[in-house]
Parts: structure tokens; C-alpha cells; sequence
């Protein structure tokens, strides 16, 4: 646990510059929380599973996710599908956490 923390921390202090150029839809967004609940639920595992390799070809920011409302749209659909139980600022802070480390809409 204290790895992943870890983990978490680095990569949020590494993206300190980032934050700067958040896309204004996710500026009070609470990216750390997004971090934690996109580990804690594993949802690397679930990308793996459907598209196999590192799962990182789920996020495709040319295809159907083409704007922060698709990207928060779309945590919203795995949240409802899985059953995860996110508030509606749990779905806002991984969506964040998402745009930072994948599509970097601005």
C-alpha cells in the first residue's frame, strides 16, 4: 500500500507543470482522488482485459473520446456498468486524472 501511495505521489508532483494546463472542465477536479480510485479499482486491469497489451489502447483521444465531456461521459458509463458506486466528484476526478495521463484536452 505504501508502494502505491507512493506511486501516486510521484506521478502527481510529476505532473505539477501539467496541471497548469488542465482543460478549464477539470480545474477543481481532486486529481490525487482520481489516481487513487482509478488504482484502488483497477481499472488498468479491466483496459487489459478487453484490449489486451498494457491496456493503454483503450484511450484513443482520435476516436469517440473527443472531448472532456466524453471522456467524463465515458468514466461515468464504466462506473455505471461496473457498479463502482462513484459520486458524481469521484467520476470528475478520475476523468481528470484521465485527461492529464491520456488525452491532455486543454
Amino acid at each position: 500500500m505504501y508502494k502505491l501511495w507512493l506511486m501516486v505521489l510521484v506521478g502527481v508532483l510529476g505532473m505539477g507543470a501539467a496541471f497548469a494546463q488542465q482543460h478549464p472542465m477539470f480545474q477543481d477536479a481532486d486529481v490525487a482522488l482520481g489516481e487513487k480510485l482509478i488504482a484502488d479499482n483497477q481499472c488498468n486491469a479491466c483496459h487489459i482485459r478487453r484490449v489486451a497489451g498494457d491496456g493503454s489502447a483503450i484511450y484513443n483521444p482520435k476516436g469517440r473520446i473527443n472531448s472532456p465531456g466524453a471522456l467524463r461521459g465515458m468514466v461515468e458509463y464504466c462506473n455505471t456498468e461496473l457498479n463502482l458506486g462513484f459520486f458524481p466528484e469521484d467520476t470528475h476526478a478520475v476523468a481528470a486524472a484521465l485527461n492529464l495521463r491520456h488525452y491532455k484536452f486543454r
